[in-house]
């Protein structure tokens, strides 16, 4: 006779980049056990490997995290594991009056949304005629990019010619798809210093998972502000 399957709790979340509703449940021990793992190897790709799988496994195959945005993916997996172990988590924060003395802050893991900033566009007009529709980078962008041996300069502009989407010239549209490399290299690197502003604006200002907390600094006994950023920060 076949032992029994344990039933989960399934909760539902919105999609940042869409509003979509999503099905969801927490970790299993089999997803722990591989994230454990992963995070063991202390190998990148191993453990965003590991973090997809387990977005795939307890979204019930819906949505494939290595074709959504980045933020997508944080937002997801950040609302996954705090249905998991716990919606608190202590952090060690650094106290913005001193920059010296640190303090353990516990933070609600299930307040955590992500925020875009007021005027934020993924449709950038570089002339009157000409600009560009931007995408947002996704994890498997990300995980690309990490790989190239390259400085921060050079990441950054993979980075821009991997999210350029379209070039609209008037009324001609160029989608990414007829693009060469050679030809996205020249137009990147004809651009000037206000078009690369402005397009590294549209990466500075798109989704990302944000919280602020207050902070006491037992030294001085002075409060002050912290914001978190992105979602690293959250499982310091």
């Amino acid at each position: 006779m076949a032992l029994p399957k344990l039933k989960t709790v399934t909760y539902t979340l919105k999609l940042p980049s869409t509003g979509n509703d999503l099905n969801y449940r927490p970790f299993l021990v089999k997803e722990q056990k591989n994230l454990m793992i992963a995070q063991e190897s202390e190998d990148e790709e191993i453990i965003q490997t590991a973090v997809a799988q387990s977005i795939i496994d307890c979204t019930f195959d819906k949505i494939d995290p290595w074709t959504l945005p980045s933020f997508d993916v944080e937002y997801v997996f950040l609302k996954i594991r705090s249905k998991s172990v716990g919606d608190k988590v202590d952090l060690n924060i650094l106290c913005p009056d001193d920059q010296e003395t640190r303090v353990v802050v516990a933070v609600d893991l299930s307040k955590i949304e992500c925020t875009m900033h007021v005027g934020h566009t993924n449709e950038i007009e570089l002339t009157e005629d000409i600009k560009v529709v931007m995408r947002y980078p996704t994890m498997k962008d990300i995980m690309v990019g990490g790989k190239m041996d390259v400085g921060e300069t050079e990441t950054l502009f993979n980075m821009i010619k991997m999210c350029i989407n379209q070039v609209i010239d008037g009324d001609t549209v160029h989608e990414k798809i007829d693009m060469s490399n050679d030809e996205l290299t020249d137009f990147v690197e004809g651009m000037t210093s206000e078009h690369l502003e402005q397009i590294t604006n549209f990466f500075d200002s798109m989704p990302k998972l944000t919280h602020a907390i207050k902070v006491k600094n037992p030294k001085t006994g002075k409060t002050g502000e912290v914001v978190l950023e992105g979602f690293q920060s959250f499982f310091e």
